[in-house]
């Protein structure tokens, strides 16, 4: 089949910063050396068209990064990354100009994705509709709460109609009417062949839309395969994760991070 993503040997690593001034010489200067934070380490997998891929994992393991090189955020420092098609992200105030009013946003990410003025135009009724802020679209989405910039953000990209959407939590906020909205307009994607990736704490979620899943634990792969495994395992660590005291945790991490891939 044809494969829609496909990460080979990727890692993306942060540097460290003491203070800012340090960030501003580097900036400058060009310094090499210093400390780096790997948020993803020789990633590998390749996702077919029509997947619906639930992304899971504790906080910190890597999955919003591995989420903003997907949708074309940031790029790889190691290995490769091939997406096929149009890839969107709908995370909270994600590709959101809170400088601007939601209007302004609409009209700004769809010439970003590509779209004419007229295919702007027309969509702009449905983002409105599907988002039901009423008069805080013509405010600047710096006085939205997280919930409003969550809203916009998921009706843009859903009507934008990308090839590849890419959910990073962005149904953990709001109520549950606006959540289900969501998740009948995912399972329309989903009837439609569409290839979705769903980041979600909620393993009931995952396990009722997915397909496969993919466990990222502090940067690595741990486990791909058939949603149902991985979350059955999954399931396992947190059951013994969350039995463990903080230092415990904390060696469980340095362990995982010292390991090879």
């Amino acid at each position: 089949m044809e494969y829609k993503v496909k990460f080979t040997n990727v890692t993306k690593k942060f540097k460290m910063y003491n203070k800012p001034t340090d960030r501003i010489k580097d900036l400058f200067f060009g310094g090499k050396s210093g400390e780096y934070h790997y948020a993803l380490r020789n990633v590998s997998f390749e996702i077919e068209k029509g997947e619906i891929v639930g992304i899971i994992g504790l906080n910190g393991s890597g999955k919003s990064t591995l989420s903003n090189l997907i949708s074309g955020v940031t790029l790889p420092n190691e290995g490769e990354t091939e997406v096929n098609g149009t890839a969107a992200l709908i995370a909270i105030a994600a590709g959101l100009d809170i400088r601007l009013t939601g209007l302004e946003n609409i009209e700004l990410k769809g010439l970003m994705m590509g779209l004419t003025k007229k295919e702007i135009k027309e969509i702009i009724p449905k983002v409105i509709e599907f988002a039901e802020i009423g008069k805080f679209m013509n405010q600047p989405v710096k006085t939205y709460s997280s919930g409003m910039k969550s809203r916009l953000g998921f009706a843009i990209s859903v009507n934008i109609d990308p090839d590849i959407l890419v959910i990073d939590e962005a149904l953990s906020v709001g109520d549950p009417t606006f959540t289900k909205r969501c998740l009948d307009k995912m399972n329309e994607f989903k009837e439609e062949g569409k290839t979705i990736f769903f980041i979600s704490h909620s393993l009931g979620q995952v396990r009722d839309f997915c397909t496969k899943g993919l466990w990222i634990h502090y940067g690595k792969v741990k486990e791909f395969g058939e949603i149902n495994d991985v979350a059955d395992h999954y399931q396992e660590f947190l059951t013994h994760y969350n039995k463990l005291t903080p230092a415990e945790r904390e060696k469980d991490r340095e362990l995982a991070l010292t390991q090879e891939s």
